[in-house]
């Protein structure tokens, strides 16, 4: 007999009647009992805390302009996070909480605005808000009471501290008014020192100039003067001299005037030879012809007595010149006479000039002297002056550099900006969330949890029904795997079905989406072969105690999973349980299938399971081994379930 065939004839056996039927529909629908509604139950009960009676308790006279107890109330009644009750007397909110009336009391005393704005009468004391709890109501009320008013906290400190900011920043921006004047004032100054030191420079820069100028003066003024006397005692003789010299110039000029007469003679003397001379040569060029010589023969003997009175022409050239020169030099030694008469009749006037020069020239050179020793010390004072100037300057361009910089650095926010940085300053800590992998409801990050206890729930109902091992075959001595496969598979078969409704209903009906439904639903199949197999083998060897041990099974697996906190938070000495038994690797794998996690991880699970599987198998192969013999306890056991 096959493996399949007994597998026919166990799902035959427990199928026929009608009742059988709705027990075998009834094993299908357990694990979707147990998991939709749970997971419906427990989807988000965040979202249900505004059923949550809590008292509250406003005493709270307010000061100045913040009245902090009613805005408070004002947050805490629009938010509606719970189902708050106003109560008047806080002796009446103590006893609602005692009787269970409310879960919690908050109490807002009389003093509670005054406190916060106590730091600005420099008497700082801190707001009280009392919180009354009775852990008799509802342990996780009072937890919940504690978040609460942690967060009414965090809100009073942060509006209060953003108060306290706007008011410090309101006065950085009066300070900064003020402080951008001094700076306008202080550009100013440094500008105008700036100017003063450029003047200065200038001025400076003048009087170096003029002081060598004056020194250049006072040189040349010197030498002026020693040049002067030097020119006095050198001209005093002259006009004697020139008096001497116009006497020789005279007496040279009449000599010349002599000479020059004497050669013109000889001059008109010379010109009338050489007139008559050139008549000859008319006469004889003019006989010549008359006695019948040709014109040729005519001109050579004119050129004849040309080359014989060629001395007597050049004699004349000369005398002529001679005669032109003595009368260019007998009129300028005329010229030279007068003027040396004219110099003559001017020299003593001259060397009275030069005497009063020579005077004038000493106090000059005293002058300059003296010029030169005032600019001197006007230089010295210029230069003081400079040096104040550049210290003027370089002060009041870092005084502006300064408050400049110092506006810079204080702030200078406009009204959204200063409520801003108020904000920041008074709640100076935000949260940026970056989440890998996030569960969408409460519900949601149960799931994986609840899904692989309903797995194995649904594989341990099944052995309530399901014989794990085939008598029959058995009986007939078939193999020991081909009977544990046998009885193996009804329940793998079955499990599938509970995987398909229970994932069927939980995705489409209560709305719990996973990331990768296909690998979800995979996975869960794994999870319920795995589990199946387990309980199978279980029951296999033990029998009706297989079936407790089912369920120590379970106990063991639901405190070492991590299915709600992290496993590790358990106690070291259950750490083998974690990392012993199944369901927290099916609780991983699932939990990474539905949110979107590495699927890395799913590979390592998945194997882990599966050796779970075909260790189980192999169990349930010795057990039927072991059951081909009938022994009395088997015959009649001591307990039947």
């Amino acid at each position: 007999m096959s493996a399949l065939r007994m597998a026919f004839n166990e799902l035959r056996r427990i199928t026929s009647g009608k009742l059988p039927k709705l027990a075998v529909l009834a094993l299908a629908l357990v694990p979707l009992l147990y998991a939709s509604l749970y997971l419906y139950a427990n989807k988000d009960p965040y979202a249900n805390l505004n059923h949550v009676p809590a008292a509250l308790v406003v005493k709270d006279k307010g000061a100045k302009d913040l009245n902090a107890g009613k805005e408070v109330a004002d947050e805490l009644l629009n938010g509606k996070k719970f189902n708050w009750h106003v109560v008047d007397n806080p002796a009446d909110a103590d006893d609602g909480v005692r009787k269970g009336t409310y879960i919690f009391a908050l109490t807002l005393p009389e003093d509670f605005s005054e406190a916060l704005t106590s730091a600005e009468q420099n008497k700082p004391r801190q707001g009280v808000l009392t919180l009354t709890t009775n852990d008799a109501n509802n342990y996780l009320g009072s937890t919940i009471a504690n978040q609460v008013v942690a967060e009414v906290r965090r809100a009073v400190t942060a509006k209060v501290s953003t108060e306290a900011a706007d008011k410090l920043l309101l006065g950085f921006s009066t300070i900064r008014q003020e402080t951008t004047k001094a700076a306008d004032g202080a550009t100013k100054l440094a500008d105008g020192a700036g100017q003063l030191r450029t003047g200065v420079n200038e001025l400076d820069k003048g009087q170096h100039q003029l002081l060598d100028g004056a020194t250049q003066a006072a040189s040349g003024a010197t030498q002026l003067r020693d040049g002067l006397h030097q020119l006095r005692s050198q001209t005093a003789p002259l006009p004697d001299s020139t008096r001497q010299l116009a006497n020789g110039a005279r007496q040279v000029a009449d000599g010349n005037e002599t000479a020059a007469r004497q050669a013109e003679e000889y001059a008109k003397k010379a010109q009338a030879l050489v007139g008559v001379l050139d008549q000859a040569n008319g006469d004889i060029a003019a006989r010549l012809r008359t006695l019948g010589f040709t014109e040729d023969q005519v001109q050579r003997v004119l050129s004849t007595i040309g080359q014989v009175r060629k001395p007597v022409d050049d004699a004349n050239g000369k005398v002529q010149g001679a005669a032109g020169d003595l009368r260019k030099l007998a009129n300028g030694a005329d010229q030279v006479a007068d003027g040396a008469e004219l110099l003559a009749s001017k020299m003593p006037a001259l060397v009275d000039g030069v005497g009063k020069l020579d005077d004038g020239a000493t106090k000059l050179a005293d002058g300059t002297a003296q010029l030169r020793d005032g600019e001197q010390k006007a230089v010295d004072g210029t230069t003081k002056l400079k040096d104040g100037a550049n210290q003027l300057a370089d002060g009041s361009a870092q005084l502006r550099d300064g408050l400049t910089g110092g506006v810079n650095k204080i702030p200078d926010a406009d009204d959204p900006t200063r409520a801003a940085i108020a904000q920041a300053i008074g709640d100076p800590v935000a949260v940026k969330g970056l989440s890998q992998t996030k569960a969408a409801t409460y519900g949601a990050g149960l799931a994986p949890f609840f899904l692989g206890l309903a797995t194995w729930i649904g594989a341990f109902v099944l052995f309530l029904l399901l014989r794990p091992l085939s008598r029959r075959a058995l009986a007939a001595g078939q193999s020991a795997l081909r009977v544990a496969l046998g009885g193996w598979l009804p329940g793998a078969l079955l499990g599938i079905v509970q995987v398909l409704v229970m994932f069927s209903v939980v995705r489409f009906v209560v709305d719990i989406e996973p990331s990768n439904p296909w690998g979800t639903f995979g996975f869960l199949v794994l999870m319920s072969l795995t589990f199946v197999a387990i309980l199978h083998a279980l029951n296999a060897a033990f029998g009706a105690v297989g079936k407790f041990l089912g369920l120590i099974l379970l106990i063991l697996q639901l405190v070492s999973a991590g299915g709600t906190f992290p496993w590790q938070t358990i106690p070291v000495p259950l750490y083998p349980l974690h990392y012993g038994l199944p369901m927290g690797y099916a609780v991983d794998g699932l939990r990474h299938l539905m949110y979107g996690g590495d699927l890395g991880s799913v590979g390592h699970d998945a194997l882990i399971l599966l050796a779970w599987l075909v260790g189980a198998l192999a169990l349930s192969s010795v057990a039927a081994y072991k059951q081909r013999v009938w022994t009395p306890s088997k015959l009649k056991p001591e307990l039947v379930l």
